[in-house]
């Protein structure tokens, strides 16, 4: 089992490179980088191996990734990153066709390419909006899955809740272009308001027991990522989901 921290969580903490010597306590020793920890590879590497700390996936915008592509290998090859991720894209850059997804998955795929020169995969991490049916009744997410071939999927399944739809038929309809897994909770209705609904794994209405039990059912090589976009107490929620991620393992692999 991996499992792994996105350290898009811990963004509000105070001091970056001291934070990764409170995580092997918690049983954390893998962590998935973002742009707010890329300012100074080298420092950050050497806090990595200090504390027995690896990167073994990160997110990367697009944007970074076809502006100065030889930039972004520097940063995936000092922190050891095997699997890269473009997170997200701003409404105003989203398309809004069929023919426009279309497009999007030809960039990921030239940008899948040319990392796969340097032996690194690459993929995308979703939110709600690619699953938001178009005009025409294409769903955008199976659109760049399509048409990317070779793109790696890293299923944030709590978002595809948010966004209507069944994460367990995504699983197993394309569980195959899985390789990481955000693991996270959504509140119940109306509480945590001030964590944008998101809620401390085990503590919300997801019932990961079952979601636990189906990735593992894809694949042994997993890495399952815990995340919170924005949590109130970062140590605390870093803590508490790690032991209740060791806790749902346990019960659905043990």
């Amino acid at each position: 089992m991996n499992k792994s921290l996105q350290l898009y969580s811990m963004r509000d903490y105070p001091d970056q490179i001291e934070l990764l010597s409170q995580l092997p306590e918690m049983g954390i020793t893998q962590v998935e980088g973002y742009g707010g920890v890329y300012t100074d590879p080298l420092a950050y590497k050497d806090a990595m191996d200090k504390n027995g700390i690896s990167m073994p996936s990160g997110h990367i915008g697009l944007a970074d990734i076809e502006g100065d592509f030889n930039a972004t290998m520097e940063i995936v090859k000092t922190l050891g990153i095997q699997q890269v991720f473009a997170p997200y894209l701003d409404e105003k850059d989203r398309p809004n066709t069929t023919a426009g997804y279309i497009t999007l998955a030809k960039r990921l795929a030239e940008a899948g390419e040319r990392f796969a020169e340097h032996g690194i995969s690459f993929g995308w991490h979703n939110h709600d909006f690619e699953f938001i049916a178009l005009a025409d009744g294409s769903i955008p997410l199976e659109i760049m899955l399509e048409h990317s071939p070779n793109l790696n999927w890293e299923a944030d399944l709590a978002w595809v809740i948010r966004a209507g739809s069944d994460p367990l038929d995504y699983i197993q309809r394309f569980g195959s272009r899985m390789t990481v897994i955000h693991v996270k909770d959504i509140a119940t209705a109306g509480t945590n308001i001030d964590e944008d609904g998101w809620a401390d794994l085990g503590t919300g209405t997801i019932d990961w027991t079952t979601l636990l039990t189906a990735c593992s059912q894809q694949s042994n090589n997993l890495i399952y990522t815990l995340e919170h976009d924005k949590p109130r107490d970062p140590i605390g929620y870093a803590r508490r989901s790690a032991k209740m991620f060791d806790t749902l393992w346990e019960k659905t692999n043990g």
